[in-house]
């Protein structure tokens, strides 16, 4: 079982086999209309999603001290406080963060050429989810998009002692699956955890999934391969094969 030496493949979730950013926009403009259109916020409406966008990109919480509803819930209160004065509205609140949520939730799901890529490749290797991020959080996207299916394994950052780019969740990985890291390829969109925590455990390669085509900068991590989409990744996979066969000619 395996490709040419390549027996396992690691796959970051978010924005790599699913659409979180996509999913997260469609939730903040279902907000925008409640707050519209139930509360007549205007213009206030896009400046408190903004601010709350702000927040997520910039989030860090102590799980251990606080859940993810509490801490969310309270970047929603702060930024319709901060953009229109008066007394905290824990209950307005309360109601843009649950719609944003079940809104984005709802708009997770695995492409039907991605649910085929998987099931091809899982004939070949063996296939492991490695998705940082909070617990509750993760789990609920993996439940939304029903990707359980297509995975020999899955692991989430948020419920182990490190997360990406640590080498240590990627030693975990490939003791779950019970292959060596020079066996394993690891697949993400993002260079500083997916990337880079692929080279820290000499995993055999890296696939940057470079959606917007953005150039590499000198101080970035250097993938060995780089894809506009996740569905080239089996072309990748072959190609590593090509490289192993013409360097076994050569030796």
């Amino acid at each position: 079982m395996g490709i040419s030496g390549v027996q396992a493949v690691f796959f970051d979730l978010d924005n790599t086999l699913i659409d979180t950013a996509g999913a997260t926009q469609k939730g903040m403009l279902e907000v925008i209309k409640l707050l519209q259109s139930k509360y007549h916020y205007k213009e206030e409406a896009e400046i408190i999603c903004g601010k709350v966008q702000v927040k997520l990109s910039s989030e860090c919480f102590d799980p251990s001290k606080t859940c993810i509803t509490d801490l969310r819930t309270s970047q929603w209160e702060e930024a319709i406080q901060e953009t229109k004065g008066g007394a905290a509205n824990r209950k307005l609140a309360e109601e843009c963060y649950f719609l944003w949520k079940s809104t984005r939730l709802q708009h997770m799901a695995l492409a039907e050429d991605v649910k085929a890529m998987l099931t091809e490749l899982r004939k070949e290797v063996r296939l492991l989810l490695l998705t940082n991020g909070d617990r509750q959080t993760q789990r609920e996207k993996i439940e939304a998009c029903a990707c359980r299916s297509y995975f020999d394994a899955i692991v989430v950052g948020g419920e182990q002692k490190e997360e990406k780019p640590a080498p240590s969740i990627f030693f975990y990985c490939c003791d779950l699956l019970r292959v060596e890291p020079g066996a394993c390829v690891m697949v993400g969109d993002t260079l500083e955890t997916d990337i880079q925590g692929g080279l820290n455990a000499g995993l055999r390669a890296t696939v940057w999934i470079n959606k917007s085509g953005i150039a590499l900068q000198e101080s970035s991590p250097v993938p060995h391969y780089i894809v506009s989409s996740v569905l080239e990744l089996p072309a990748v996979l072959h190609s590593i094969n090509c490289s192993v066969s013409i360097s076994a000619k050569n030796s």
